[in-house]
């Protein structure tokens, strides 16, 4: 396979996509139509296979959640709202034309985390997949997956643009010099204390995705 230049790799949630919001519009739906011990309950279970699993299940929760709620018929449109939502409503103001702007650049791909049926309806149903015409990855731990990412994409230099400093920190270790990390502050984790304090700056950190239209993407693969 050929080598890059540069190859740009954009996580999706809250970096690309408002998935915070998408959370909030699922409580709100779940409290609405099955009352807010369902909602509550839900979240629970979700919390709960977050840290078996290292990555957020819908569906795997909804599935947990079922066994406790058999007999509630219900429960199971939940799964028709979730993969039919309208997540190209929720893409981040800019978030094509800085995905079609770093294509001039050099090559552009996803790379994501979760579960094999959920997170690619995400990415399909949002438009991002044919944006980025096919280069998607979606892994358990992508910051433990990287050689692979090599594999798939070989490239002088990385440019990753995510909102978690705890990835972007994993990655500029493994990689080094050959990656500049970009930190959108959007989402929970972008604005957590906690997740601030405990990794260090990104290199290039800006408040929303969109804020990228304005920077020379070419210059980030020459730092």
């Amino acid at each position: 396979m050929k080598t890059s230049d540069t190859v740009f790799l954009f996580d999706v949630d809250n970096t690309l996509l408002d998935n915070d919001r998408i959370q909030a519009d699922m409580g709100a739906h779940l409290a609405r139509y099955y009352g807010k011990g369902v909602r509550d309950r839900f979240w629970e279970i979700f919390e709960q296979l977050r840290v078996e699993l290292g990555y957020a299940d819908y569906l795997g929760a909804l599935e947990r959640y079922r066994l406790e709620a058999m007999h509630e018929p219900r429960i199971l449109r939940l799964a028709n709202w979730l993969v039919d939502y309208p997540f190209q409503d929720r893409l981040y103001l800019n978030a094509i034309p800085v995905v079609r702007l770093a294509q001039r650049a050099g090559t552009v791909a996803i790379l994501s985390d979760g579960d094999a049926v959920f997170q690619p309806r995400k990415v399909e149903r949002s438009g991002l997949w044919s944006v980025f015409g096919d280069n998607v990855l979606i892994y358990i731990h992508k910051e433990l997956e990287l050689a692979d990412v090599e594999n798939h994409f070989p490239a002088r230099h990385y440019v990753m643009i995510d909102d978690k400093l705890r990835i972007l920190d994993a990655i500029k270790r493994s990689w080094g010099d050959r990656v500049t990390t970009v930190f959108p502050r959007q989402g929970h984790y972008a604005t957590d204390p906690k997740q601030l304090a405990a990794y260090p700056p990104a290199d290039i950190s800006i408040d929303r995705i969109g804020d990228l239209l304005e920077l020379d993407l070419a210059t980030l693969a020459r730092r």
